[in-house]
């Protein structure tokens, strides 16, 4: 079982989904975790919940666009400061653009997608590994989705992005592997979010559950992941016990991406 008890880590995208989901169990386990978003409401919420539940956990909150350098440079400042150190560094933050074929994407759009997926995980990288250099020690888990393993049909810069962050995660391996800092991304699948939960309403208003297991019988699991699911991955990833692992993608789809074609 891996510890985070009293490490410093950063959660971007935190306030929702995944990353609310993350935070609650390392939040469980009394880590010092610096939670960011670009959502003020619902970062306070997220915080003020969190906070009266583990009282054995430390909590900053920062509001932040991960596009704009000098505010992720901020985060990464605030947190060194209010906990000294930066054990690790969870790049979850990300958005998926709108639908449309490669052709015929909005430039503008397709840019936003780069930035904030691509540019906002290399910012965070850029300031937190010389910190962890200093320590000797860091771990990065990066978000690379399954769309960063095979093809996604109509999210050409989502596809895209998330490559580029599968293979940014492989070359920081490399160039700091020696510096104690372990890098490795984690791709994951269809997962059960509020946002998930959404799509099947809108899908089956009268019996949403109903287009969700439609949906699951592609997957060899025959359900949807859970949020847990990539939490607990991430977790150990980001641990002390994760101290060979680097420059690894994983899955976390129930073995789906394994399936050949467009599923």
């Amino acid at each position: 079982m891996f510890s985070l008890k009293e490490k410093s880590i950063i959660i971007t995208g935190a306030a929702m989904g995944l990353g609310y989901a993350t935070a609650e169990i390392f939040a469980e386990q009394g880590a010092y975790l610096t939670l960011v978003d670009y959502n003020e409401e619902k970062l306070k919420e997220a915080e003020k919940t969190l906070s009266e539940k583990y009282s054995d956990a430390k909590f900053l909150s920062v509001v932040a666009d991960v596009s704009d350098e000098k505010q992720v440079k901020n985060y990464i400042d605030k947190t060194v400061e209010k906990f000294s150190r930066i054990d690790g560094l969870y790049n979850n933050a990300g958005i998926e653009g709108e639908t449309s074929l490669l052709a015929e994407y909005n430039v503008e759009s397709f840019k936003k997608v780069i930035d904030i997926n691509l540019m906002g995980v290399y910012y965070a990288m850029r300031h937190a590994i010389p910190i962890m250099k200093k320590q000797n020690y860091g771990r990065i888990v990066n978000v690379a989705s399954v769309a960063g393993i095979r093809g996604v049909k109509n999210e050409t810069p989502y596809t895209a992005s998330k490559h580029a962050v599968a293979g940014m995660t492989k070359n920081a391996a490399l160039e700091y592997g020696q510096d104690g800092i372990m890098t490795n991304a984690i791709a994951p699948g269809a997962i059960l979010t509020p946002m998930v939960e959404e799509a099947f309403k809108k899908i089956n208003p009268d019996d949403p559950k109903s287009a969700e297991k439609e949906y699951a019988k592609a997957n060899p699991t025959l359900r949807l992941g859970d949020p847990k699911d990539v939490a607990y991955l991430v977790g150990f990833l980001l641990s002390e016990e994760c101290s060979y692992v680097n420059g690894q993608t994983i899955a976390v789809d129930g073995g789906q991406s394994n399936i050949y074609g467009a599923v």
